[in-house]
């Protein structure tokens, strides 16, 4: 390396320091908050393991996903597998690369694990409900008829329930290929540390807005414009939410599972949408920006055709992403003349970074 020991600050702490410093401030709340509400703090992915296993297990296996295709390319120009992967770790992966990426899965990590939890304290915490209010704007936007209905006739509830199940069911993977892909996979860190950063954003706006105005849905509000579909893999999990809510409402304490349902706004939207607009602004290739757009129509006709969301919880969703997104660059900076976003890099690196 080039750099002199405390002459810069290093990648991961240029990239990462204020969304790092955000996200531990974000679990100093949700602590606090557990304290204060007598409440347990659950890992809400806790069938994985214990995070501290998880975590480093989540770095490795994203890491040899980028390896191994390199060192299966090269290993015949480099005389062999080995030294293929020596020359491969050495030059791809080496301290500073590696700790950009720890650093952005520890921030996002963070963000989500507290945003769950957090969400699981909110009916203890906020009592009231503001569906009312929220599906009388439904009927009114939608001309005194319920969204989901017009939906529901509008496309169908045969092949249509189907292919918006799966694209809704989608978001579950979704999430941390598109996370993998910016930490690890992109040659671009800065452009990486963004689209982390504004993940975890969402999460902690997210929260706010839960809490701002606490509802459930209109599916678990009032069901009956939602009989007559089909059973699917988003009914299945809509069930397995309500039953994860009852036993934590019955006691906290005697179960693993956190509470799950909200509305207001809606994530799955704003996670897309944020996932399309980065594609956007970094000028990914046209095929991929407009598969992100078509994904973002259908997410968001999903979440209404299912009962998941108001219509306001969409349009808040949207306004959701697109803030985070912008934070995200201001706290990553983004946008930096070339000259200021690669001073602290080794050589190696500084092409990444731009």
């Amino acid at each position: 390396m080039t750099i002199e020991a405390g002459s810069v600050r290093p990648a991961w702490r240029r990239l990462f320091g204020v969304p790092l410093t955000i996200s531990v401030a974000f679990t100093v709340l949700m602590v606090a908050t557990a304290v204060w509400g007598d409440l347990p703090i659950r890992d809400p992915d806790g069938f994985l393991g214990p995070s501290y296993i998880r975590l480093p297990l989540i770095v490795l296996l994203m890491i040899a996903a980028d390896v191994v295709p390199r060192v299966l390319a090269r290993r015949r120009e480099l005389g062999g597998a080995g030294a293929a992967t020596s020359h491969v770790l050495r030059t791809r992966w080496s301290g500073p690369r590696l700790a950009v990426a720890v650093a952005g899965l520890i921030t996002f990590y963070l963000a989500y694990m507290s945003y769950r939890n957090l969400k699981s304290f909110l009916p203890f915490l906020q009592e009231h409900l503001t569906d009312p209010m929220l599906e009388d704007s439904d009927k009114w936007l939608a001309g005194g008829n319920y969204p989901g209905d017009v939906l529901h006739n509008l496309l169908g509830t045969g092949f249509s329930a189907d292919l918006l199940s799966g694209v809704y069911m989608l978001f579950m993977v979704f999430v941390p290929v598109s996370l993998a892909a910016a930490l690890v996979w992109s040659n671009n860190l800065q452009r990486g540390a963004w689209y982390a950063t504004a993940l975890s954003f969402n999460w902690i706006l997210g929260t706010v807005s839960y809490y701002a105005l606490p509802s459930m849905g209109p599916v678990y509000y009032d069901a009956a414009p939602f009989a007559d579909l089909p059973e699917t893999a988003v009914s299945g999990l809509q069930d397995s939410l309500y039953e994860n809510r009852i036993e934590v409402l019955a006691d906290p304490f005697a179960t693993d599972n956190v509470h799950g349902i909200a509305a207001f706004a809606s994530l799955h939207t704003s996670i897309v949408f944020t996932a399309a607009l980065v594609a956007h602004l970094t000028r990914l290739p046209k095929v991929a920006q407009w598969i992100m757009w078509i994904y973002v129509v259908l997410t968001t006709l999903a979440t209404v055709y299912f009962g998941w969301h108001y219509v306001l919880d969409v349009v808040a969703g949207l306004a959701l992403g697109a803030v985070s997104v912008w934070l995200a660059a201001k706290a990553v900076g983004a946008g930096q003349a070339e000259k200021e976003a690669t001073p602290d890099v080794e050589p190696e690196l500084a092409s990444a970074v731009r």
